[in-house]
């Protein structure tokens, strides 16, 4: 680990400024190609883009790619003005419309090289040379994959010049090196550790810069592991050299302060199926602990029949409070995926974007999600199709109360309301998602790194892509309205402690005044104790948004996928909605995703785990976050966390679909809420990513408090 310090202390050294050279540089190559179609225009755009650049290398970097050169300090602001006009005019997809959220097909790139690809692309040309949008199309990938190939060459040219001002031999002798591989991996295909590493992290390096983030590494131990195995068979690679390669690359990620969620899997099975834990898996495991930076979004795939301490593994780098590797499971989500149509091979190979969703890398568009608040719709059912604190909702007028005398009438109630507000979902992306001509807006650089764009000339958002696009419907609150409706059925139509109109009005009243009847409704059965009574809300949350959204098709023929997941949303969206009849508060933070409600679990986690895995996770092929929180001792006594150990593999084999862990006690959270100059560098996770917990809102810090933290498996 000689050079990641080194690399660390100098990233500090980045400037601070405003980001605009590369705004500057497209404007330029957009005033001489006036008139030409948009695909024409931005082609050129990009290559001017790769080939002038300021390329940065560090005296001691391993892996070249920096983002510093997009700082200057002086420009001519009217020249800026117009560079964004005229970039406005051109405009730019977003999250919605399948921007980013996408997992590079490195694999191929990799075993092709830039002249492999570029020879396929030649030969498309041939195929589609009678029709003239797909060779628009296909000249203008040749365009931005020969920038692109400049790009590589021009950092091995810095590297060199880099070189030749360093005073250290180690480090020159290092930098010359560099700069060979990627003048080797400027056209042909890479052979080397180094070289397909280096090839990896200057295509993500571009996409950052064609303004796409959460762009996914993916599953970097499977696509570099021949590279990996090359250099150890050839003896000019040592494990631990490798670990710094690989670190050495991660830490750019937070380079000029910059944060992105850069999703990397690792474990799991390979495409046919067999064992795909190898050593490089341990390496990137053991890169991100030394990193110790909220950047690289670190996932695992575990599956039936992997090593036993591999887990143990992951559970020692969570323990060290950077909440990383999420825990994910083999035996839900290649299902969950498989019944979608996907090919078994391609279901195996499945790694994340962003948090949890679950992708199929290289061969689908990027990826689209929005939250699904079900239990505001709880409340349309008591407001008839209005809310309590937001003006927005306005679902359907389901009747009075009076009229719901069965619980089995609440709950088709509800259910109309939910179907109701689906439709609505559905109905508000798709029009969003749809109203774009996507060829004015075409991604010839990403569609290099997607099956099938090439052979078909097309665009990825066109047509090129293997399989459609996908949305993830994300279902908030599970637990809030599994314990809504177990209160509902105790309460009201078991107990007949209150009538539906009397809880009505509590809850309009935030339960002032209603002291006595919220505490029936807090002790009513709460989801994630191991009780049947409440969890079969939980068992028909997920059955149902399914069904419901399951009805539905994208543009261009996908699926709208389910998740149990809030990323930090279960905050906001508390705010926004009113009491509940669980006894919640109005404003208070509904349940985190998957969750049970904090404190609520009170069995401890063998009984959460219990619960959890009741519903079946193999519909929801978007993906599930599941947060648990525990001493620090139950990750770093190693008697403890082989207990815990056990208590996750019996949840995965149940059909637990993700869990993630964090392990910072509750006074140095308490302590660096009051005095967060001490904990700069304090990362935990926060829901489907970690992050430096002092940059977060006070909100956020809260919840992260409150989480039931577990000191024992019972």
């Amino acid at each position: 680990m000689k050079h990641l310090p080194l690399l660390k202390e100098a990233q500090k050294s980045c400037p601070a400024g405003e980001s605009c050279h590369t705004e500057l540089i497209r404007y330029r190559a957009y005033r001489e190609n006036y008139g030409k179609s948009s695909l024409t225009a931005g082609a050129a755009a990009q290559r001017a883009w790769f080939e002038t650049f300021p390329v940065y290398v560090y005296d001691c970097d391993r892996i070249a790619g920096s983002r510093r050169g997009n700082w200057v300090e002086s420009v001519d602001p009217l020249e800026l003005k117009r560079a964004r006009a005229i970039g406005a005019s051109f405009g730019q997809l977003g999250f919605w419309t399948n921007s980013d959220h996408f997992a590079p097909g490195y694999d191929r790139f990799l075993r092709e090289g830039i002249c492999g690809t570029m020879a396929r692309i030649d030969e498309s040309l041939l195929v589609h040379r009678m029709e003239a949008d797909k060779v628009e199309f296909l000249r203008a990938q040749k365009e931005v994959l020969a920038g692109f190939s400049t790009f590589v060459r021009r950092h091995g040219e810095a590297a060199r010049e880099t070189a030749a001002r360093c005073d250290d031999p180690a480090l020159r002798e290092e930098l010359t090196a560099l700069a060979a591989d990627l003048d080797y991996a400027a056209w042909e295909a890479p052979v080397t550790f180094r070289q397909a590493l280096n090839l990896v992290w200057l295509v993500h390096l571009s996409f950052l810069f064609q303004n796409k983030y959460a762009m996914a590494l993916g599953r970097m131990d499977q696509y570099l592991y021949p590279y990996y195995r090359h250099d150890i068979d050839a003896g000019i690679l040592t494990p631990e050299d490798a670990e710094d390669l690989v670190a050495c690359c991660l830490i750019k990620i937070v380079e000029c302060g910059f944060g992105d969620i850069v999703n990397i899997c690792i474990g799991g099975i390979t495409p046919e199926g067999e064992e795909g834990i190898n050593e490089l898996s341990y390496g990137i495991l053991h890169a991100v602990r030394d990193c110790n930076v909220p950047g690289p979004n670190l996932s695992a795939r575990l599956h039936e029949g992997m090593p036993e301490h591999f887990l143990d593994e992951c559970l020692q780098v969570i323990g060290t409070g950077l909440g990383y590797p999420a825990l994910m499971n083999d035996r839900v989500n290649i299902p969950a995926l498989k019944r979608h149509g996907y090919s078994l091979e391609d279901a195996n190979n499945y790694c994340f974007v962003g948090c949890i969703e679950n992708f199929i890398p290289g061969k689908q568009p990027a990826w689209s999600d929005g939250r699904f608040n079900v239990p505001a719709f709880l409340e349309a059912v008591f407001y008839r199709g209005t809310a309590a604190l937001d003006p927005d909702v306005l679902g359907l007028d389901t009747g009075p109360l009076e009229d719901l005398v069965t619980m089995e009438d609440f709950l088709g109630a509800f259910e109309r309301q939910i179907a109701f507000a689906a439709a609505e979902y559905v109905t508000v992306f798709n029009n969003e998602n749809g109203r774009y001509n996507y060829r004015h807006y075409a991604q010839p650089f990403m569609s290099l790194f997607c099956d099938d764009c090439i052979a078909r000339g097309e665009d990825i958002n066109c047509g090129g892509a293997r399989y459609p696009s996908v949305h993830g419907a994300c279902g908030m609150g599970i637990a809030t309205v599994a314990d809504s409706l177990a209160a509902v059925e105790k309460v009201v139509y078991l107990d007949h402690a209150c009538t539906l109109t009397e809880l009505r009005d509590a809850m309009k009243a935030d339960f002032r005044g209603y002291e006595t009847l919220r505490a029936r409704l807090q002790n009513a059965p709460k989801y994630g104790n191991n009780d049947d009574f409440v969890d079969k809300y939980a068992v028909w949350y997920v059955e149902f948004l399914d069904r419901v959204f399951g009805q539905y098709r994208t543009r261009d023929g996908g699926v709208f996928y389910t998740a149990m997941a809030s990323n930090t949303q279960s905050v906001s969206a508390g705010h926004v909605t009113g009491a509940t009849p669980d006894g919640r508060h109005a404003g208070v933070p509904l349940s985190d995703a998957a969750s049970p409600t904090y404190g609520m679990d009170k069995n401890g986690p063998t009984s959460a785990f219990l619960s959890l895995c009741k519903p079946d996770y193999r519909r929801v092929s978007c993906g599930t976050v599941v947060n648990q929180k525990y001493t620090p001792d139950m990750l770093t006594d190693p008697v403890k966390r082989a207990a815990l150990t056990a208590a996750i593999q019996v949840y995965f084999s149940q059909g637990g679909q993700e869990v993630q862990i964090n392990c910072v006690s509750r006074e140095t959270l308490k302590d660096a809420m009051e005095h967060p100059e001490n904990y700069a560098d304090l990362v935990v996770r926060v829901s489907g990513f970690s992050a430096y917990f002092t940059g977060l809102s006070r909100d956020v810090q809260e919840d992260i408090l409150h989480r039931t933290e577990h000191a024992e498996i019972r």
